[in-house]
């Protein structure tokens, strides 16, 4: 594991990544096992987007394939925006008919109302002012809106805003990747990665992306 080169490759992320992989490895023999397996550290964060793009694109991405997901939101993009992300204006100006002919499903189509309806209200927070607050602070302002989970919120923290310690310890990879990980014979319960998860600190992120990594 010497060697910058050899530790981060690739990533973009806004904190220090080759620090935060040699934190993990001195803190946890065990993680420090699956990092060597693994190899570098290759997490880059999505393309910077308003806080109403990146959770309208979560809303349709939800509990379908990617392919499906891909398709609808390009609909989306043609027949609400002419072609562009469109803003919440528009969607709330769109009809249901229009949303749903897009491929939205009537509980997609409430979700994304509520969400351009908080974007302009102010109940959601801009970009800037996101960046400026703390994890958890996010987390109970994004989960007011219809949709949007813990682990969206989570979603949001590690890959738009670049968190270095977030831990979504009821996400099913993270489960799994800590089970073959570190050779439990059961799935771990919530509690039990995040109890390990507490000598990951500050860089639960990272860990989490290596417990991804391990399903691999």
């Amino acid at each position: 594991m010497a060697g910058r080169s050899s530790r981060v490759q690739g990533s973009n992320v806004r904190f220090d990544a080759e620090a935060a992989v040699a934190h993990l490895c001195e803190r946890d023999p065990k993680l420090e096992g699956l990092i060597s397996r693994v190899g570098a550290f290759r997490m880059k964060l999505d393309r910077v987007a308003t806080p109403f793009e990146a959770l309208s694109e979560s809303i349709i991405y939800q509990q379908i394939s990617g392919r499906a997901a891909e398709t609808i939101a390009g609909r989306f993009r043609e027949r609400i925006g002419g072609g562009r992300f469109p803003p919440p204006e528009r969607v709330l100006e769109a009809t249901d008919a229009v949303l749903r002919e897009a491929g939205l499903s009537r509980g997609k189509v409430a979700a994304l109302r509520d969400l351009a309806a908080k974007s302009l209200d102010g109940t959601l927070p801009s970009m800037a002012r996101l960046r400026a607050m703390e994890d958890e602070a996010i987390v109970e302002r994004l989960t007011v809106v219809r949709g949007i989970g813990r682990w969206t919120a989570e979603m949001f923290l590690m890959f738009r805003l670049g968190r270095p310690d977030v831990l979504p310890v009821h996400d099913y990879g993270v489960r799994k990747g800590f089970q073959l990980a570190f050779g439990r014979r059961e799935m771990p319960e919530p509690e039990s990665v995040a109890r390990r998860g507490e000598r990951w600190r500050p860089y639960r992120t990272v860990a989490s992306w290596y417990l991804w990594r391990a399903l691999e």
